[in-house]
């Protein structure tokens, strides 16, 4: 068996949902995906893998500094960074586009929680979102419908991981739960960082589940303009509708143990939906 390159592998394992999507794309547009998703995961996971801020700025301004070394021409020997380098050289990335990638995960080092409802829907813009417009140049499909579809499904997709997430941050004592739903509905953080349910958790998760899907019906509204060589980009809304399932049925306990680990079938569904041309 063909040893995977370790950024792939590293993707496999901590981004499962977006390695899988690749798959379904031609096999250089999908080397170019992989390095994307790559660098995303790099740079997403700063905030686990320091112990203070001051740390996470410079890990952060060290992937700066290799988007420097990719556009002069002479990327960093690094597997993430070679790899990203020949994605920029065949699809154009902008680096202004990948620059706020990183700018955007400044807020993961902050530790502050989102004030707001539409200052989280900002934060989802500007990472998955973000993100995902960055996909649709790697498959050579930047119409403003893509570009649109992209952003609302990256809002979608980043306010279900987070949902998901939930139990992983509130043993860490960081929280991405708006601060006016969490007072509007009474949350308590001590219930929150001990992992109780309750029903004020409940109801902040409902209406972020809700949220998020009336952005993944937004990105399927021109469905029907969305060339097919988008469609490894968008698969994820795939995905997100089982996510969607999975918090209902769980009465929308982020705690629930039902919600941990991929959910049944997940590749044969993307497969179905890959050959159908759907997401």
């Amino acid at each position: 068996m063909t040893q995977l390159p370790s950024h792939v592998a590293a993707l496999r394992q901590h981004d499962r949902d977006r390695y899988q999507t690749c798959l379904f794309a031609p096999a250089a547009t999908r080397a170019h995906l992989f390095a994307l998703y790559a660098f995303n995961y790099e740079i997403a996971k700063t905030a686990e893998v320091v112990s203070e801020a001051m740390l996470g700025q410079i890990r952060l301004q060290w992937w700066r500094e290799a988007l420097d070394g990719i556009y002069a021409g002479t990327p960093r020997q690094h597997d993430v960074v070679e790899a990203l380098a020949r994605a920029v050289a065949a699809r154009h990335l902008p680096r202004d586009a990948l620059e706020a990638l990183i700018d955007a995960r400044e807020f993961d080092l902050e530790g502050d929680a989102p004030e707001s409802l539409e200052a989280l829907r900002a934060y989802a813009s500007a990472t998955s979102g973000g993100l995902l417009r960055l996909a649709l140049r790697v498959v050579d499909a930047q119409s403003p419908e893509s570009q649109d579809a992209a952003t609302n499904l990256g809002i979608a997709w980043a306010l279900l991981g987070l949902l998901r997430a939930i139990p992983f941050h509130a043993r860490q004592k960081r929280i991405y739960l708006p601060v006016d739903r969490c007072r509007a509905t009474g949350l308590q953080l001590a219930d929150l960082f001990e992992l109780r349910p309750s029903g004020a958790l409940a109801e902040v998760a409902r209406g972020l589940a809700e949220t998020a899907g009336e952005h993944l019906r937004q990105a399927r509204h021109p469905r029907a303009a969305i060339p097919r060589r988008a469609l490894p980009v968008f698969l994820l809304a795939t995905l997100a509708d089982r996510h969607l399932k999975r918090l209902e049925a769980a009465a929308y306990d982020p705690f629930d143990v039902a919600l941990q680990g991929e959910a049944p079938g997940q590749v044969w569904r993307l497969a179905w939906a890959a050959l159908h041309g759907r997401y």
